[in-house]
C-alpha cells in the first residue's frame, strides 16, 4: 500500500470524527447531566469536598479533572465543558488506534487506521463523547490503560503493568462500571505470567491499589456514609418496575446498541468465527469440515496464526473479554441505558480490528479499509442524530425545524439571567447548565439538578447527604434569598431516588409554594433537554 494512500485515507477519517465533534458540540442536544456535572466541578475548584460538601452520584475523576480545567468552563460556559470532553473522546479514539496497532501485530498501520475509523467515524459514539458526560474521560483512561498493558511483554514489563493498573484504576474512579477490568486484567497478567515481564501481576495490582486506595479510600475516609450513598445506595435504589418492564429495558438495551454501532454489530460475525477457529483444537474442528466449505478460510487463518505470537493472540482475547464484562454489567443495570456503552466501545473497536483486519490478504488492505471508511461515513450521515442537529419533532406532516441550536439559545438565555443577577449571584433552578451559563450559583442541596429531590426522606439523612426532602423543597421557596428562579419541565417532575415522576397532587403543592415567593416574568417555549418550555421568575 502506497505512502499517499495511507496518508489520504488517514486524512479523510481524522477529518469526518472532527467535522462530527464540532457539529454535536455547536448543534448536539442538550442533556440535563451537562449541568450537574460541570456545577460539581465548578464545587471542587472552588474548594469544595466532594460528597462531603454537596452530593454527586458518580466517580470523583469528573469533577477533579474537569475542576482542574474550570477556567475554560468558567469562560465558555457548557461550550467549553464540550470542548474538553470532545478532545478527550478523540483522544480515546487515538488511543484505540494505538491500541489496535498494538494488538494487530504485522499490519498494525491498516489495523489502527480501521480501530480509529469505527470509533472516531460513528456519530452516537461522537455525540455522547462531546456532551459533557463522563463517558469521554472514562473511556480515554480505560483505553489507554490497555495500551499500557499492551507493553507488558518488553523489557520494562513491570513499569508497563503498574502503569496500566493506575490508569484502569482512575477509569473506576470515573465510571464503577469500569472497575469489572481491574481483576479481568490482573487475573490475566497472572495465567499469562510466562508471556509477560516477570511480577507484573503484582506491579499491576500495587499501582490500581494505590490508584483506588487515593482515588475513592480518600473519600470515604473523610465522607464515608455520604461516598456509599453516592457511589453505592442511589443506584441501587432506582426502580425500573416489575419484570416485563425490566425485560423491556433490557431487550432496548441490545437493541439500541446495535442501531448506534451497526458497523461493529456486523463485524462481530466473522471475528466470532476466527477468534473459535484460532487455537489448535479449533483448527482442527474447522478442517474437518471438508474440502467445499473451507479452502480459501483455512488459508487466511493459518497465514494470521503465522503472523500473530502467543501474546497478541492471547492479548486480543482480553481485550474481548474485558469489553464483553464491562456489557454484562451496563446490561445488569436496573436502568441499562444504551449510552453507557460509549466508555467501552473504544476498547470493542480496537479488538474488532485487531481480530479481522490482519486475516485480509495484503494486496486488498488498502480496499478493505476504504469501504470501512465509506461504510462508517454513510452509517454516521444517514442517523437520526443528523435530524436532531436541525430538527425538534414533527407536527404530523411538518418538520419543526429549530429557529437557533440549543446551545446558542442555552446561553442566550444565560446571558440574560447573568445581566440581572450579576457574577456569583443565587439562581433558584433545578436546570443546573442554566446556572453554569449565568455564572451562577444554586441554593444549598439542589447541586444534582432534577435529581436533588428525595420527597420521602428523612431530614436528618437529606442534610448528611446534601439533598431536598419536600419540607427542605419547601423551605428553599421561602427562605432562599435567589431573586430570580428557572424551572423548565424537568423542574419539580422527577422524585428520587427511584427516578419516578411526581404525582400531580405533589406537584401542584410545590408550584403553588413557588408561585406564593415567585411571579412569572418570562418563558422560552422549546428549551433544553426535550425542548420543555422554561419558566423565569421574579422573587417578589
Amino acid at each position: 500500500m502506497k505512502r499517499t494512500s495511507w496518508v489520504y485515507i488517514s486524512s479523510a477519517a481524522i477529518g469526518l470524527s472532527l467535522l462530527l465533534s464540532a457539529a454535536n458540540l455547536l448543534l448536539g442536544n442538550l442533556n440535563q447531566d451537562e449541568g450537574w456535572y460541570l456545577y460539581a466541578a465548578g464545587q471542587v475548584a472552588a474548594g469544595k469536598m466532594l460528597y462531603r460538601d454537596f452530593m454527586f452520584t458518580q466517580g470523583p475523576g469528573l469533577p477533579v479533572v474537569y475542576g482542574l480545567l474550570f477556567p475554560v468552563i468558567g469562560k465558555f460556559g457548557v461550550a467549553g465543558g464540550r470542548l474538553i470532553t470532545a478532545l478527550l473522546g478523540l483522544g480515546s479514539a487515538g488511543c484505540a488506534a494505538w491500541l489496535a496497532g498494538r494488538a494487530g501485530s504485522k499490519h498494525w498501520k491498516p489495523v489502527a487506521l480501521s480501530a480509529f475509523i469505527l470509533t472516531g467515524v460513528n456519530v452516537y459514539q461522537s455525540y455522547f463523547a462531546t456532551i459533557v458526560k463522563t463517558y469521554s474521560l472514562c473511556a480515554f483512561f480505560l483505553t489507554i490503560g490497555f495500551v499500557a498493558l499492551s507493553y507488558t511483554n518488553s523489557r520494562r514489563g513491570r513499569s508497563a503493568a503498574f502503569r496500566g493498573g493506575s490508569l484502569l484504576a482512575l477509569a473506576a474512579c470515573t465510571r464503577l462500571s469500569a472497575g469489572i477490568v481491574l481483576p479481568v486484567a490482573g487475573l490475566w497478567l497472572l495465567c499469562n505470567r510466562k508471556k509477560v515481564a516477570p511480577h507484573s501481576w503484582i506491579a499491576f495490582g500495587i499501582g490500581s491499589g494505590l490508584t483506588l486506595l487515593a482515588g475513592l479510600g480518600t473519600f470515604f475516609t473523610l465522607a464515608p456514609e455520604n461516598t456509599w450513598f453516592a457511589l453505592f445506595g442511589y443506584h441501587a435504589g432506582r426502580s425500573p418496575g416489575g419484570l416485563a418492564a425490566q425485560a423491556a429495558l433490557k431487550a432496548g438495551f441490545i437493541s439500541r446498541f446495535v442501531q448506534a454501532y451497526f458497523v461493529f454489530a456486523a463485524g462481530c460475525v466473522p471475528a466470532f468465527f476466527f477468534r473459535t477457529h484460532m487455537g489448535s483444537a479449533g483448527r482442527h474442528n474447522f478442517e474437518r469440515l471438508g474440502p467445499n466449505t473451507r479452502p480459501r478460510l483455512t488459508e487466511l487463518i493459518r497465514e494470521a496464526n503465522r503472523q500473530e505470537s502467543p501474546f497478541h493472540h492471547s492479548f486480543i482475547s482480553l481485550l474481548w473479554i474485558a469489553g464483553a464484562a464491562i456489557t454484562l454489567v451496563h446490561f445488569s443495570a436496573p436502568f441499562p441505558y444504551d449510552d453507557y456503552q460509549v466508555i467501552v466501545y473504544p476498547l470493542l473497536a480496537a479488538a474488532l480490528a485487531a481480530t479481522l483486519v490482519p486475516r485480509c490478504s495484503e494486496k486488498h488492505l488498502k480496499r478493505a479499509v476504504s469501504v470501512l471508511l465509506l461504510i462508517c461515513t454513510a452509517a454516521s450521515f444517514s442517523s437520526p442524530l443528523n435530524q436532531e442537529w436541525l430538527i425538534r419533532g414533527r407536527d404530523r406532516i411538518w418538520w419543526k425545524f429549530k429557529k437557533i441550536p440549543d446551545l446558542i439559545e442555552l446561553q442566550n438565555v444565560g446571558a440574560r439571567i447573568r445581566e440581572q443577577l450579576g457574577d456569583d449571584g443565587l439562581l433558584l433552578t433545578q436546570d443546573t447548565y442554566l446556572a453554569i451559563e449565568a455564572g451562577a450559583q444554586v441554593p444549598h442541596g439542589m447541586e444534582m439538578g432534577p435529581f436533588c429531590y428525595y420527597p420521602d426522606m428523612s431530614r436528618e439523612r437529606a442534610e448528611k447527604l446534601n439533598l431536598l426532602n419536600t419540607k427542605m423543597m419547601l423551605e428553599v421557596f421561602e427562605k432562599a434569598r435567589a431573586p430570580i428562579a428557572a424551572f423548565s419541565g424537568y423542574g419539580l417532575s422527577i422524585a428520587s431516588p427511584q427516578i419516578a415522576e411526581i404525582p400531580p397532587g405533589e406537584r401542584k403543592k410545590l408550584r403553588t409554594a413557588l408561585e406564593t415567593t415567585y411571579i412569572k416574568i418570562a418563558e422560552f417555549p422549546n428549551f433544553g433537554q426535550a425542548h420543555t418550555t422554561l419558566e423565569i421568575f421574579e422573587r417578589k
